[in-house]
């Protein structure tokens, strides 16, 4: 379960669905709850909380989203659900990119040979994944990740998670494996995982001691 204890060290994630029909009430929207529920398993800490956005295929919408997501609600991690095939409508990396300050390709790399095990079509995929920094005058510095993901839940999980044996045996890494590491780079607080959902990986010089939870 979240916990909404908003100190220096929380974990803020902004989560950004993107779909004219969900965001019409046509359908409920699956993308946050999924990503809600993925994250109450995986994080064994610190303590973290969501901002959410639920908003259509439109590329200022999209862009706006994340901006105020990264400058002024100071998320070091927003997620995107949607947008990323190549419909005409589907803008989701072109609006990503606009407000970028860095590249990170190897994370869209990762997504699509992931999918690959599981669909051909996977190569149809045009997720990205960026850096912004915090510039606005009064919000404290540092970067975002921001990563666009598939829009249904279980391709969601299976890129977060990666592709494991019957016996549990990581066979292709997930894409949040790298994420804690990420966030530290860009002056983010230290995430750590429940290893049996996804293990975090870092070099060890740059692994803290667990905190003892009986003290």
């Amino acid at each position: 379960m979240q916990n909404d204890k908003d100190d220096n060290d929380t974990l803020l994630i902004g989560l950004i669905s993107i779909s004219d029909r969900a965001s019409a009430g046509v359908y409920k929207d699956e993308g946050i709850p999924a990503l809600e529920d993925w994250f109450g398993k995986a994080i064994a800490g610190p303590a973290w909380r969501v901002e959410t956005r639920l908003i259509p295929d439109e590329q200022p919408l999209i862009e706006k989203a994340i901006i105020e997501l990264v400058d002024e609600a100071a998320c070091h991690l927003v997620l995107t659900t949607g947008g990323t095939g190549p419909a005409e409508r589907d803008v989701t990396p072109e609006a990503t990119l606009a407000v970028a300050h860095k590249l990170m390709p190897g994370f869209g790399e990762q997504m699509r040979r992931i999918s690959l095990e599981f669909v051909p079509t996977a190569i149809l995929s045009r997720q990205v994944a960026v850096i912004r920094y915090r510039r606005a005058a009064g919000v404290a510095p540092g970067g975002c990740l921001v990563i666009n993901l598939p829009g249904q839940p279980k391709s969601i999980r299976e890129t977060l998670e990666g592709l494991k044996d019957k016996e549990g045996k990581q066979l292709v890494p997930g894409i949040f494996a790298a994420v804690p590491y990420c966030i530290d780079l860009i002056g983010g607080p230290y995430i750590e995982t429940h290893e049996a959902v996804i293990k975090a990986f870092r070099p060890k010089s740059a692994i803290r001691p667990k905190k003892d939870s009986t003290a």
